[in-house]
């Protein structure tokens, strides 16, 4: 992982840390702010977005209630993306593409008018109480929500850096005051984490701008945040997910993903995730099962989709069919993930699994094309990864 990436990676991370947090609000606005948050982990966000804005009229002086819309409004422009699941930020898809469509003047507009409303009450009361470990937790919430909006959406990797080193620097100023808040240490131990997995001269610049390392550190850090009884408990399991996936820990990370689906049954994204670490772990049975029933789902799901959503369903679900022998069926999912909208690295990632198929069969010279359209649909998208295994299987 480079530079880059490593802003990208920390707001796949820490993207839902920002929704609602312990903060000197009136009851009003933190029952708002606790049922807003539940409405975007049930993929709920136009209604997230009203409920956010009920909070910030009931207290507006509330910096989490602004957060909190400012977060549903960043995932409504990730959502017309399509960047929103593991894949996306495993190492594999971890560059923003050339083909990003701008989000809509309006959502970008109202996202950095509630940053810079959260910001200034964040940085105002810090200013009055420098002792008050949840002043600079908040400040840090806000600074780190600023952050990965820049990298994710705006694509300034020096920006987003900047400003990380602040959320960094607040939030580790908060358990140096508080050492009972755990919750503090969800941003930074995902901070330390991507900062060990760079390369040598990018970690030791991150050393020297202030920044700390140590893997198995920055994970006990994200585990005591998912274990806090906080509020942003369920936002350091979806963090955990996507690390114990980046580190093979497939249990562990299935053993998250039942938590949240259970709690969150609405969310069709939690099933196709369950879906595809299942398949990284080489579960194909249990994949095959949580996909055709997560495919019943999401067809009867009439909310807005994701961008490529469906062909991303399709590709999985082709995958786990192809897997486990039923080849005819796998054809038609993995055809289905080409011909319709969706990212490049699907597509790519389509025709890998049809040429495998093709291999399979003994019909060398039929897997060829698929295999170069692998090649060139993942190269496109920044799918290295799948693009040099389509390579190898051609040769």
């Amino acid at each position: 992982m480079n530079a880059v990436a490593l802003p990208r990676v920390l707001a796949a991370a820490v993207v839902a840390m920002n929704v609602a947090a312990p903060a000197l609000a009136n009851r009003e606005s933190e029952a708002l702010r606790a049922k807003g948050s539940a409405q975007i982990f049930n993929l709920d966000r136009d209604l997230a977005v009203d409920t956010f804005r009920q909070a910030i009229a009931a207290d507006p002086d509330d910096p989490a209630a602004y957060r909190g819309l400012a977060t549903a409004l960043w995932l409504s422009i990730t959502y017309r993306r399509g960047n929103m699941t593991v894949d996306d930020y495993l190492g594999k898809v971890s560059k923003p593409t050339t083909a990003a469509p701008a989000p809509p003047a309006e959502v970008a507009d109202a996202f950095r008018d509630a940053t810079d409303r959260a910001l200034a009450i964040s940085r105002r009361r810090v200013e009055q109480n420098p002792k008050d470990a949840d002043a600079h937790y908040q400040l840090g919430a806000a600074v780190g929500l600023r952050a990965s909006y820049t990298a994710t959406v705006e694509a300034s990797a020096m920006g987003a850096f900047r400003a990380a080193r602040e959320a960094y620097d607040e939030e580790e100023q908060a358990m140096a005051l508080d050492a009972r808040r755990k919750d503090a240490g969800l941003i930074v131990g995902t901070y330390r984490y991507i900062v060990a997995t760079l390369s040598l001269p990018f970690r030791l610049a991150a050393y020297v701008v202030g920044f700390g390392g140590d893997k198995d550190r920055g994970l006990q850090m994200i585990e005591d945040a998912a274990a806090y009884r906080g509020d942003n408990e369920e936002d350091a399991r979806f963090a955990l997910i996507l690390l114990y996936n980046r580190e093979k820990r497939y249990d562990d990370a299935l053993r998250e993903l039942k938590v949240l689906q259970t709690r969150y049954p609405r969310n069709r994204l939690v099933w196709l995730e369950m879906g595809a670490t299942h398949l990284r772990a080489g579960h194909v049975a249990e994949a095959s099962r949580v996909l055709e029933e997560g495919s019943v789902l999401f067809a009867g799901d009439t909310r807005t989709r994701m961008f490529g959503e469906h062909a991303i369903w399709a590709l999985k679900r082709g995958t786990a069919r192809a897997w486990s022998g039923r080849t005819a069926d796998a054809e038609a999912d993995l055809r289905r993930a080409i011909t319709i909208e969706g990212r490049k690295w699907v597509q790519g990632r389509a025709h890998l699994e049809l040429g495998r198929i093709q291999l399979k069969a003994g019909n060398k010279l039929a897997a060829k094309p698929d295999f170069q359209a692998a090649i060139a649909l993942c190269e496109s998208d920044n799918d290295q990864v799948y693009a040099d295994e389509a390579r190898r299987l051609m040769k």
